[in-house]
């Protein structure tokens, strides 16, 4: 019979414990009853017994909680009930929410959302906040589910919060919409705002509603075509091109020389997503051969080990490179 463990969760200081407990403590005593723990729970501390696995299970478990009230007001029973779902369905050796342990410094990399603190919760997404700290152009290329587009639109959103810039501008190649837009109901923004819905998305957790409404009448923010750079210099902006892998070697050029003074970039994408015709070279691609050697240019690599969307993208981006292994050997 394994031997019982005692281990202590100390919550964020700037997460209300009352939140993450529940109202008397009903999320603390399903994840008791699911997971096979006794749970003590006093003030930001919460004594976790239980047999190892489930120990850890349910540290990470609380880890991801709080990460989620980092964006969310309340955590819904749903919620809940899918991680406690997932956290006991995936085996011991990769729980389904595990974070890794902070590295030296990592806590120094924190932005303010709308809900609370963003900050990188993998090695990667460390290395992605280094390098928009030390360069004014930043690639960041990782499959999907890494925080590519999530983090660079925080950061952007914290420097023009700070000051730092005057304008944030966040661009998408709509290679997808190709020629059915014409088939589409309303205006040319009605038709392309759907393609654009994900850095939307990113901005409605950075910013209150009422904020990010003035901030789009204004034009102090602009969610935008990547066909509508082409003419433009922007200056004191930090300007966001997501989905690069679907720019041509032409757009990429393109969006790269609209920088102006104090500006800054951001360039994300996955390589293996590519929905441009095969005629067309992809834009990111040639990026990386072209301008990985010059200063001030920096690009950053996340991998599977840094994806935080759902526990299980891990594994279906795995079962897919597998799948994608096998096929090129038929």
């Amino acid at each position: 019979m394994t031997s019982l463990i005692e281990n202590t969760y100390n919550v964020d200081n700037h997460i209300d414990p009352l939140k993450l407990y529940g109202s008397d403590d009903r999320n603390l005593k399903l994840i008791e009853e699911k997971l096979r723990v006794r749970l003590i729970a006093r003030g930001h501390e919460i004594k976790i017994i239980g047999e190892p696995s489930e120990v850890h299970a349910v540290t990470a478990l609380l880890d991801e909680l709080a990460h989620l009230l980092e964006s969310k007001k309340q955590i819904e029973p749903k919620d809940l009930e899918t991680a406690i779902r997932i956290s006991r369905a995936l085996p011991a050796r990769e729980q389904a929410f595990e974070t890794p342990a902070p590295q030296e410094g990592q806590t120094d990399y924190m932005v303010e959302s709308a809900d609370g603190f963003i900050r990188p919760r993998s090695q990667g997404q460390v290395e992605l906040f280094k390098a928009f700290m030390n360069n004014d152009i930043i690639f960041a290329i990782g499959p999907a589910g890494t925080g590519k587009t999530y983090l660079s639109v925080a950061i952007a959103v914290s420097m023009l919060r700070n000051g730092m810039v005057k304008k944030v501008v966040l661009a998408r190649p709509a290679v997808e919409a190709g020629e059915s837009l014409g088939f589409l109901p309303g205006d040319y923004k009605e038709k392309i705002d759907p393609y654009l819905k994900p850095l939307y998305d990113a901005l409605e957790v950075m910013l209150t509603r009422e904020l990010l409404k003035k901030y789009l009448e204004q034009q102090v923010i602009e969610v935008i075509p990547l066909a509508y750079m082409r003419g433009r210099t922007l200056n004191n902006a930090f300007v966001i091109l997501d989905e690069a892998q679907n720019t041509t070697f032409i757009q990429m050029k393109m969006f790269l020389t609209r920088l102006g003074k104090n500006s800054r970039a951001a360039v994300t994408g996955d390589i293996t997503q590519i929905d441009l015709p095969v005629t067309n070279k992809s834009g990111l691609i040639s990026s990386i051969r072209i301008l990985e050697n010059i200063s001030g240019i920096a690009f950053v690599y996340l991998t599977r080990d840094d994806v935080v969307r759902h526990a299980l993208v891990r594994e279906i981006i795995d079962a897919y490179d597998r799948f994608g292994g096998k096929k090129g050997k038929e």
